[in-house]
């Protein structure tokens, strides 16, 4: 894979499907911590590692979601970058939900995920 010019540019209506993606996984995310955080039960010391690495991921979706919203995104680098970013955002996300299924599972978070 070559990296991309200094200049080089990517097409608008590429980075909007990237925009809407980003979007959708975002609110996805966002909608998966509200309904955690919203639980009734009390929280226990093992439940922050989980809150931790969501709302690290939910803060690199975010970031991402602001940079494709610039208008420098159409640059290729600036673009692969944020690529990047929300692919490791999205990796974060999914590390604090199998964490938080993991303590639910054995049993040791008071914050069930699985009902």
């Amino acid at each position: 894979m070559t990296e991309p010019g200094p200049e080089e540019k990517i097409d608008a209506t590429f980075r909007n499907g990237s925009l809407t993606a980003a979007g959708i996984i975002l609110g996805f995310s966002l909608s998966f911590i509200s309904r955690w955080v919203s639980n009734p039960n009390d929280w226990s010391r093992i439940d922050i590692f989980p809150m931790l690495l969501l709302s690290a991921g939910i803060a690199l979706q975010v970031k991402v979601f602001a940079d494709l919203l610039a208008r420098d995104s159409l640059i290729a680098a600036k673009y692969d970058r944020a690529r990047r970013l929300f692919l490791i955002g999205i990796a974060v996300v999914a590390a604090g939900i199998g964490l938080a299924l993991i303590n639910d599972i054995l049993g040791l978070g008071s914050m069930p995920i699985l009902g």
